[in-house]
């Protein structure tokens, strides 16, 4: 191994050919000039002294050879060259001696092969002196021993600048026994550490990782009463009812097991009942059908994969509070296939029974978790501290206090005072600003209750980055909340941000994180890092709270294993914040969950097994339900419009019954078809209409005069936009709402601006106003035409082949669904007029409209894909377009008009790939302009 330079650290192995040299650069782009090289030369051991040679004069840079005494002994001539001392700067050469080829001890070889023979064709031992070969070339030669003499050796050879030999004495059985100890360390290591890390599934749990299908879905929107407001808002806020509002989400499998879930936004976070109502709608389509496998349990990452492979959808479009009930629905389903608990089901996936049983003998005597009260402090000093005994009384031994509600801080800190001087120090006090306070409020706050002895301050400061300043500058523990809620991305790498021995604890909502799988991953990061992970809720019901018990029960027992992985004393047992439950007036079932004094501990506590009675016999009391929902069956019905001498049979589908009509438009080679889950998805807010058009699908030309008049008309954009508009009139008298995606977006683009009257708006997805200039578009009506001879030349099968391998579909390409789209793209009746209609409606064909966008009228919409560069660009023109006016209140009302959103992780068939954000902004769009 020839290194160039002193420093040897790098990273990315290059290949390169050197005439009959194999060598290896291995350059770092933070160390410029750094190299390391190695030859392989005849028999693999030839000449690399005499190559490190020829590095030194080819580089004019000291170079380290580093070798071994087999090949050092291959070639000594390489000595003779060494003292020869051409022009170029000295070298050191590291001898690793020991007497022999040790590669072979390292091998199977050795344990089955007589030392004799070990020694004599496999070691090659020897007892050549290095010393003396390098004293006869008059080369300097350094024996080491140790580290230290090694470094103290190179330190000598760089001061005096001179060539060098540093012989490294070493032994083939201690080297072997060395390796041996190192091997079965790791793997000891390894197998402890991975066999924990990754989860790897009990077999009896896993069931040989059996699938069972999702029958159907439905869901139910339920609301209760309760006691109090929630403590998000404000005091001011109190009505005279207050109602918790959500959904019960309900999974049949295939042999009638049933699962509940509970999807329940607060309205605190960027999720409302609609917007998740649009979620669950999508869902139910998606879902049916579908396959859940025994791994998902694991909650290692295989719900999100099986998010995107099986539903088609990234898992970060899934909002957290659907993606949390939907995760608990199907848990419970899986449990109750199994007969076990979800507690059960889960932790299962982590240990063996005895392994668990052992886990359980070292947590608690009981299965079950302690509650923390929550109190928020509407009131004196006096009257909270009242409370907080109360409290205690009862069995409670953490409580929660809202704080950052007044005016100072200070009376704040009086209230805590209140409660040590009534209640002493025999309950835990944590306190939750909210993020509420300015930093220099919490560090008045923090100064003033030093000496109450707080478990922790729950989000002090309203800026992310003064937390670790606050941790430093108070010396009081911190606990995330918000912080944990917000984290996109890798969360991972951003919870690294807050390794500060400061921050004690994560409290973790699986609503607000996005469900059991987030939170697993996060509660592992804080019980890995020795913070507390503290499962707390959203006010949820009963449903949600049962799960959050087993939950938090599962990750008691993953901390005790990553106490026995770390040998780590076990901390007493966390509280959890579940203490919402008092608020709850009303409950989506005749019996709440019962939460209550242990007869083992005299503390307030869950019970897992209680947890698990009430989802086993949860029964839903219909007087809290709303309405339920069932997926919905589309309409499908054939409209005749004529237009001269032909018609056009248009093929119809169409959901929902508001009085809001939105008409949505397919590109080319899509149908109708495409749009039925965002219709379905919206069908509570608009009657979504898709169609077939002209040349696609089923919905065939007609022609009331001979073939000549056939030729000589085109299916352009202007044409299809005329027979929209007469169909359009024929469906409602009312105005529409236009949704396209590429052809079907310059064709609603086009309708927009010319058809005013009629179209409200448009949502243009992946959509052009044509191209600029008379060359531009002779050169793609060449490219449309050559495409349109080969589909009719060669057929459709090969046109899709073609078609999709080009850049634009690159993002298409890799999604799950792609072979399932492409198979939709082949049904269409009539490849002539699909050819036709790709040729004649060609944005070759179509009459530029970019002089046309300032003048538009109506409100615009326009959609791309973030990996979508060419149509992000095309985007922002139009938008800088419409609002090219001279300021005043013109410019103001058109950039109302005009609205363009990036959608992540996704290209060109935005509707396609990532389809919720899109069907988020039309359900939003449809909204805005309902209000106009």
């Amino acid at each position: 191994m020839v290194i160039r330079d002193l420093d040897m650290y790098g990273r990315g192995w290059r290949k390169s050919e050197k005439t009959k040299t194999h060598v290896m650069s291995y350059q770092d782009p933070c160390f410029h000039g750094i190299q390391v090289a190695g030859n392989r030369g005849a028999s693999g051991i030839d000449g690399l002294l005499s190559t490190a040679i020829g590095f030194a004069v080819g580089c004019n840079k000291q170079v380290f050879c580093m070798i071994g005494d087999v090949s050092f002994l291959h070639d000594t001539n390489g000595l003779a060259i060494l003292n020869q001392r051409v022009r170029r700067k000295p070298i050191i050469v590291i001898v690793i001696n020991n007497h022999g080829g040790a590669i072979f001890s390292l091998l199977p070889i050795s344990n089955t092969t007589h030392s004799d023979v070990l020694d004599k064709f496999f070691y090659t031992a020897h007892d050549v002196s290095i010393q003396k070969l390098c004293a006869a070339h008059s080369v300097k030669h350094l024996l080491v021993q140790t580290k230290a003499d090694l470094q103290i050796a190179l330190w000598k050879s760089q001061q005096e600048q001179t060539d060098c030999v540093i012989e490294v004495q070493s032994c083939i059985a201690d080297n072997a026994n060395f390796h041996r100890i190192i091997r079965m360390s790791a793997c000891q290591a390894a197998t402890q550490a991975l066999g924990f890390l990754l989860d790897f599934p009990d077999i009896e749990h896993v069931q040989c990782l059996s699938f069972t299908k999702i029958d159907k879905m439905e869901y139910m929107l339920y609301r209760i009463q309760l006691f109090a407001p929630p403590t998000s808002r404000q005091f001011d806020d109190v009505g005279n009812e207050l109602f918790r509002e959500g959904f019960i989400l309900i999974i049949h499998l295939d042999d009638n097991t049933v699962g509940f879930g509970e999807v329940a936004p607060i309205e605190s976070h960027e999720e409302n009942l609609s917007d998740v109502e649009e979620q669950l709608r999508f869902l139910l389509h998606r879902m049916k059908g579908s396959e859940i496998g025994s791994l998902l349990p694991m909650l290692n990452g295989c719900f999100s994969d099986w998010m995107w492979r099986s539903l088609g959808v990234p898992p970060s479009s899934i909002f957290p509070s659907v993606r949390c009930g939907l995760e608990m629905a199907i848990l419970n389903a899986l449990a109750a296939k199994q007969g076990s608990s979800l507690s059960d089901l889960i932790s299962g996936c982590m240990s063996s029974s005895g392994d668990k049983k052992s886990l359980r003998d070292n947590t608690q005597d009981s299965a079950s978790i302690q509650i923390c009260a929550l109190v928020d402090c509407n009131g004196t000093p006096n009257e909270v501290a009242y409370v907080v005994s109360q409290l205690a009384n009862e069995g409670f031994t953490t409580v929660k206090l809202k704080v950052a509600r007044r005016e100072s801080p200070t009376e704040d800190a009086a209230i805590i005072r209140k409660i040590r001087e009534m209640v002493g120090y025999k309950i835990n006090i944590r306190v939750d600003a909210n993020r509420k306070w300015t930093y220099e409020k919490a560090i008045q706050f923090g100064s003033s209750v030093k000496s109450f002895d707080l478990q922790y301050i729950e989000e002090p400061v309203c800026h992310q980055e003064d937390i670790i300043k606050f941790c430093e500058e108070s010396n009081l523990p911190v606990a995330l909340d918000e912080t944990i809620d917000k984290l996109k991305g890798d969360i991972l790498s951003e919870l690294q941000k807050f390794v500060h021995a400061g921050i004690v604890a994560l409290v973790i909502k699986p609503s607000i994180v996005g469900g059991f799988e987030n939170a697993r991953l996060i509660a592992k990061w804080a019980q890995l890092h020795g913070k507390m992970a503290v499962v707390s809720c959203a006010f949820e019901s009963s449903l949600s709270l049962s799960a959050y018990v087993q939950f938090a029960y599962y990750l008691e027992l993953q901390n005790a294993a990553i106490c026995t992985l770390k040998k780590r004393d076990l901390s007493r047992a966390i509280a959890h914040g579940l203490g919402t439950y008092r608020w709850l007036k009303e409950d989506i079932s005749d019996k709440g969950l019962k939460i209550c004094v242990s007869p083992c501990s005299d503390n307030v506590e869950a019970s897992v097994e209680d947890a698990h009675s009430f989802v086993q016999n949860f029964q839903i009391n219909n007087k809290r339900i709303q309405r339920v929902y069932t997926e919905e069956q589309l309409k499908s019905y054939v409209v005749k419009v004529k237009s001269g001498n032909f018609s056009c049979l248009f093929k119809l589908r169409e959901a929902g019954s508001c009085t809001n009509v939105v008409i949505f438009l397919h590109g080319f080679l899509g149908t109708s078809d495409e749009w039925t889950p965002t219709m379905k998805a919206l069908s509570h807010a608009a009657r979504g209409i898709s169609v077939d058009l002209p040349g696609h699908g089923d919905s065939p030309m007609q022609w009331h005069s001979n073939e000549e008049s056939e030729q000589k008309l085109k299916l352009s954009v202007e044409t299809v936009a005329d027979l929209l508009l007469k169909l359009i009139c024929d469906i409602t008298d009312e105005g529409v709402i236009l949704v396209g995606y590429s052809m079907g977006a310059r064709i609603a683009l086009h309708m927009a601006l010319r058809y005013s009257e009629k179209i409200e708006g448009a949502v243009i997805i992946s959509g052009s106003p044509g191209l600029r200039d008379e060359a531009s578009r002779r050169v793609r009506r060449a490219q449309d035409k050559s495409r349109a001879c080969l589909l009719l030349t060669h057929g459709l099968q090969c046109f899709l082949d073609t078609w999709y391998s080009g850049n634009l579909w690159r993002s298409l390409r890799e999604h799950p669904h792609f072979d399932r789209i492409i198979r939709s793209r082949t049904r269409h009746n009539d490849i002539k007029a699909l050819a036709k209609a790709f040729y004649d409606s060609s944005i070759g064909e179509q009459r530029s409209l970019w002089g046309d966008l300032k003048h538009c009228k109506r409100p615009l919409l326009f959609i791309v894909g973030e990996k979508d560069t060419k149509f992000k660009e095309i985007s922002l023109q139009m938008c800088r377009e419409i609002t090219s006016v001279s300021g005043g209140s013109d410019y103001s009302q058109k950039e109302e008009q005009c609205e363009r959103l990036v959608i992540p992780d996704c290209g060109h068939a935005v509707h396609l790939e990532n389809p919720l954000p899109v069907i988020n902004a039309v359900g939003k769009f449809i909204t805005k302009l309902a209000r106009i």
